[in-house]
């Protein structure tokens, strides 16, 4: 059963969700979410995750604009509400605080020390920032939105670092995924697959482009990723 728990940090405090795996120590995973905050489909994925022998850890990352966020997908009022949301949002900001939640997690209870983070669609566009910009022991991006606009960081890349894109994400063109692809080419920490007919979110649980079979095959490729990298 997951739970929420606080963080401090030097100018603020804010939530995360938290689901344990039945081991006395795990690795953590810091799960970052898209616009609608820390919401059902996000637990799940943590849930997922602890299955898997991870601790997941989802922090809040509005919690600078709306504490406490937890939106669904199905009303144009709560996609608005998220997409607002995303448009102020302070990446840079967003980047150190979730290099701060990195270094939280390294000391959580039960943790072994090894930290991973993996994110979706805003969450993944940070996943990547932070990797770039402090580093983590594995990342995993999925659909990471405006990330074609920082691939100028890609050489600051050091770490282990796994991409999944939706060929036919609307929200990621075919000319956003090619600058992607290019400049994380060459190198050996990197990998980036494709999934063909996959629009953008095919992992989220419930979404309307969910994709059963390509959401098993990233999530998959995914947590052996983590394994080999956390261990």
């Amino acid at each position: 059963m997951g739970e929420y728990i606080g963080i401090t940090v030097a100018d603020g405090a804010f939530q995360a969700y938290v689901e344990r795996p039945e081991l006395e120590s795990a690795p953590v995973v810091v799960v970052l979410h898209e616009v609608f905050g820390v919401n059902d489909d996000m637990r799940a994925s943590c849930r997922e995750l602890a299955e898997q022998g991870f601790i997941a850890l989802a922090p809040d990352l509005f919690w600078r604009q709306e504490p406490a966020l937890d939106l669904s997908h199905w009303t144009e009022s709560e996609w608005q509400k998220g997409l607002a949301l995303y448009q102020a949002y302070d990446r840079d900001q967003g980047a150190r605080d979730i290099a701060d939640v990195l270094r939280f997690a390294a000391g959580l209870p039960g943790s072994t020390g090894k930290v991973g983070v993996m994110g979706y669609c805003l969450g993944g566009l940070m996943t990547f920032l932070v990797t770039a910009r402090s580093g983590a022991d594995a990342s995993v991006a999925y659909y990471p939105g405006s990330a074609e606009d920082y691939m100028g960081e890609a050489p600051a890349v050091r770490t282990p670092l796994m991409v999944h894109l939706g060929e036919e994400d609307e929200f990621i063109s075919k000319d956003a995924q090619r600058t992607i692809r290019e400049a994380l080419s060459g190198k050996p920490n990197v990998q980036v697959f494709s999934y063909p007919g996959c629009g953008h979110a095919f992992a989220r649980h419930t979404g309307t482009h969910y994709d059963a079979d390509a959401a098993a095959l990233a999530n998959g490729r995914t947590w052996d990723f983590l394994a080999e990298n956390l261990k």
